[in-house]
């Protein structure tokens, strides 16, 4: 993706890009097979649509295959998500037949053709079964915080990770001891794609008059997946604190994802929460909507992200890269991106978030410095190539351990 790449040279510079071509180079005779469990919906679907067409633009083969499952087998995926962040229960035996049978099917049709198979997270871990007849190297993609997991969760997988190849986690902290090599990388955002590419000011008036959100006093927005672990209701009670001083409103906006079969639920339960309140827009996005989010983020006066746990949460670095106030819980990943008092205000509690805002919004001059700094912060860490290049190098780490590749 030589024109595309050329794009990012005035954003990363020029050294950037050349040093992705060069290490690209090195793997033009190697096939990368990823596999997740959507398409659509969340960060790694996101980051794999992106990353995809780049690697095999620069001359690595790649390919992108999702595996399928009944509302049965998303449920109980659903509940391990939780479990991994240490929430909710833990799984049953009823859970794991349920995981197996899904898994079964998907091990039996999955054609794993890459040198390097490339698995993320839970659901499709079991398809390390056909490791012994690929004779390849795998490797398995958390993108989840398994610091402080539900043990009988944990336990279940510890029967699949050690026989990968090698684990990468988001964070230091994140991981857990394994008798297999682990790597650090952190997800990215891609600056040019449509959901943070600069927008027009006409183009983000014309999406606010779309959802009838007016100029007229401050927004306060968070956009996530409609998931519990966001505390979309916490959000609304810390708004609800904040508009006891001073005239705002607020918008919760995100979408859905295939493999996550409680966002209607909780739809429902924010829309209930919300009873018709006219400084409350619930926004209910269909997969697409990138520009929509993109113009949303830059009309916003302060960007929160209150969740309750996360992995990594590039909701965060979007609002951050657009220069917007951030408010957002010291959980998960985000303190990666938000440093406190620098580029950003981290809470803890529903009640800090509400000061905080309080704070971002009576203090414009504040709040636009730690706007900046957030921005730079995301071009330096978070941005797609920085991305592109560890996965590069990991590929390289595990097809060549012993050789040396020259830069």
């Amino acid at each position: 993706m030589a024109s595309l790449l050329a794009d990012y040279e005035p954003i990363v510079g020029k050294s950037t890009v050349r040093e992705l071509r060069v290490l690209a180079q090195h793997l033009r005779n190697t096939s990368v097979q990823h596999v997740n469990s959507t398409r659509v919906g969340g960060g790694v679907a996101e980051i794999l649509a992106r990353m995809v067409p780049m690697l095999q633009d620069l001359g690595v083969q790649t390919r992108w295959d999702v595996i399928e499952g009944d509302p049965a087998f998303f449920d109980v995926t659903k509940k391990m998500h939780n479990a991994l962040h240490g929430r909710g229960d833990d799984m049953s035996q009823e859970d794991i037949d349920a995981f197996w049978a899904t898994s079964r099917r998907n091990i039996e049709k999955a054609e794993l053709t890459g040198d390097i198979v490339f698995i993320h997270d839970p659901q499709p871990i079991a398809l390390i079964e056909k490791k012994a007849e690929s004779g390849r190297r795998w490797l398995w993609r958390c993108h989840i915080d398994v610091s402080a997991p539900r043990p009988g969760v944990w336990k279940f997988l510890e029967g699949f990770i050690p026989r990968y190849d090698a684990a990468v986690f988001s964070a230091p902290q994140f991981a857990r001891p394994l008798p297999i090599p682990q790597f650090q990388i952190a997800p990215s955002i891609d600056p040019l794609s449509m959901k943070n590419r600069d927008l027009p000011p006409e183009t983000v008036e014309r999406v606010l008059a779309k959802y009838g959100i007016e100029r007229d006093r401050p927004i306060i927005t968070q956009i996530s997946r409609f998931d519990r672990l966001k505390d979309p209701v916490g959000v609304i009670q810390a708004f609800r604190m904040v508009r006891r001083s001073m005239r705002c409103q607020l918008v919760l906006a995100g979408g859905g994802a295939t493999d996550d079969p409680e966002g209607a639920a909780v739809l429902a339960e924010v829309q209930e929460r919300a009873d018709k309140d006219p400084d409350i827009n619930v926004l209910l996005l269909p997969p697409g909507s990138d520009m929509e989010i993109n113009a949303l983020q830059r009309a916003s006066d302060v960007v929160l992200q209150k969740s309750l746990a996360e992995g990594f949460g590039l909701t965060v670095s979007e609002a951050l890269w657009k220069a917007r106030p951030m408010v957002a819980s010291a959980v998960g990943g985000i303190p990666l991106q938000v440093e406190h008092q620098y580029t950003g205000l981290l809470v803890h509690t529903i009640e800090g978030a509400a000061y905080a805002i309080r704070e971002l919004l009576n203090n414009r001059r504040y709040a636009m410095w730690l706007a900046e700094n957030g921005r730079e912060h995301v071009r330096r860490n978070f941005l797609l190539t920085r991305h592109l290049k560890d996965y590069l190098l990991l590929f390289l780490s595990v097809q060549r351990q012993e050789e040396t590749v020259n830069l």
